[in-house]
């Protein structure tokens, strides 16, 4: 009787270089997906984001008695990982270093441009001692002439167009409520490095993926860009109104805001029957979606009218159950809450003396997803990690021995039972 390996990433090594949230987040999809992912971190301060509070989250190492103090921001995209403290400007720390990358399958950082080639860490250096390596760069601005300019989030969100077409047509370009940049760029150099171990499976030959925030920025602005691309007009804000689609936005009820959404006329010709005017999807002002954006202010005064006769939870229930998208504007907390009652099961906990995390996005029929581990105490596993680079014979499961598949892998994937 055979068993497969199912977890994609399983035997996988990945030497994590970054800090912050775009590669941090990118290696904890890695994690998530099977892979050993050793984060390298300074002596002393660690990763920047540790100390990026409030709020503050105890973390309590499994291997020593100590517990410290780290920030839920750390704890967000990190993760099952391994912590080893590396001093990069220390020979010995150094040389343990360009070991880790020498056996690495998959190399992420997001060091300024030079600094790790001037330690003998670049892509160029790491290849040729191993070949195969998946090497990942990822910037602000990418290797050219943006290469010395500081890629923070914010940054990108006001340069890259985003706060331009976020918040109040008369009010303040306004940054979303979350670096939207950095976790969209690091989906994106995870999709990368998944692409090249693809290949590299066919090949086998690494290669070297660049991501930066900008570009991910661009793509993401998706309708908004190729409307630019084409007419040469840069869109403006518009609040929660969608330039597109009418009625595509929050309107006021008796006791506050509704998000109403109708994407087709089917949708708005039913939205107008549950308000109880159902005159108003034969009207030509509203007949269609390209008229009713035209005349979008009159809209919005006819359905808030009608819509001023009960509370917003009223109408959501209403509306729903009609196929009418809608929805009231919930915190956070009411976020989890409706993903709870909806079955998505939006958290795991990774231990149970430990705070939930919020669950790998993705979904699979197969059990292709590794338990959650805490995120690691800085430098939690150096012992294990240093002994670990010290031998010239250990297999990667004596230094992640959680990290195995229900089966145990072979080099054909498969063992008896």
């Amino acid at each position: 009787m055979f068993c497969v390996v199912t977890r994609p990433l399983h035997g996988v090594l990945v030497a994590d270089f970054s800090r912050v949230l775009a590669g941090p987040s990118c290696t904890m999809t890695l994690a998530d997906l099977g892979a050993t992912v050793v984060k390298v971190e300074r002596p002393g301060t660690g990763d920047d984001t540790r100390s990026w509070g409030p709020p503050w989250s105890a973390t309590s190492s499994t291997t020593t008695s100590s517990t410290a103090t780290s920030s839920t921001y750390f704890e967000s995209v990190n993760r099952t990982k391994r912590s080893v403290t590396l001093d990069l400007d220390d020979p010995a720390d150094l040389t343990l270093a360009r070991e880790l990358a020498r056996r690495a399958d998959v190399l992420v950082e997001n060091f300024r441009p030079g600094a790790l080639d001037r330690r003998g860490l670049g892509y160029a250096q790491v290849a040729a001692a191993n070949p195969g390596v998946v090497y990942c760069t990822i910037s602000g601005f990418g290797a050219g002439t943006g290469a010395g300019l500081l890629g923070y989030d914010f940054i990108v969100q006001a340069v890259g167009g985003l706060m331009s077409v976020t918040g109040a047509a008369d009010g303040e370009p306004t940054k979303a409520g979350v670096a939207l940049v950095d976790v969209l760029t690091g989906k994106d150099a995870a999709i990368g490095i998944l692409a090249a171990l693809a290949a590299r499976a066919n090949t086998g030959k690494g290669c070297h993926v660049e991501v930066n925030l900008l570009s991910s920025l661009l793509a993401a602005l998706v309708n908004q860009a190729q409307g630019y691309l084409e007419t040469g007009a840069p869109p403006g804000r518009m609040g929660n109104r969608h330039p597109s689609i009418a009625p595509y936005e929050t309107l006021r009820c008796r006791d506050g805001l509704l998000a109403v959404a109708c994407g087709n006329d089917g949708q708005f010709a039913r939205l107008t029957r549950v308000l109880g005017d159902p005159g108003l999807a034969a009207d030509e002002r509203f007949a269609t979606n390209a008229s009713r954006v035209a005349n979008r202010e009159e809209l919005v005064a006819a359905l808030e009218r009608l819509l001023a006769a009960a509370d917003a939870a009223e109408w959501q229930e209403r509306l729903t159950a009609e196929q009418v998208p809608a929805g009231c504007v919930a915190d956070i907390g009411e976020a989890f809450g409706l993903a709870e009652r909806l079955g998505l099961d939006p958290a795991v906990r990774p231990r149970p003396d430990r705070a939930p995390q919020v669950r790998h996005p993705v979904s699979y029929s197969e059990d292709l997803v590794r338990p959650a581990e805490p995120p690691p105490a800085l430098g939690e596993h150096d012992a294990a990690v240093r002994a670990w680079l010290a031998s010239a014979d250990a297999s990667l499961e004596d230094l992640d021995p959680t990290s195995a598949s229900p089966c145990t892998s072979t080099e054909t994937g498969q063992v008896s039972s």
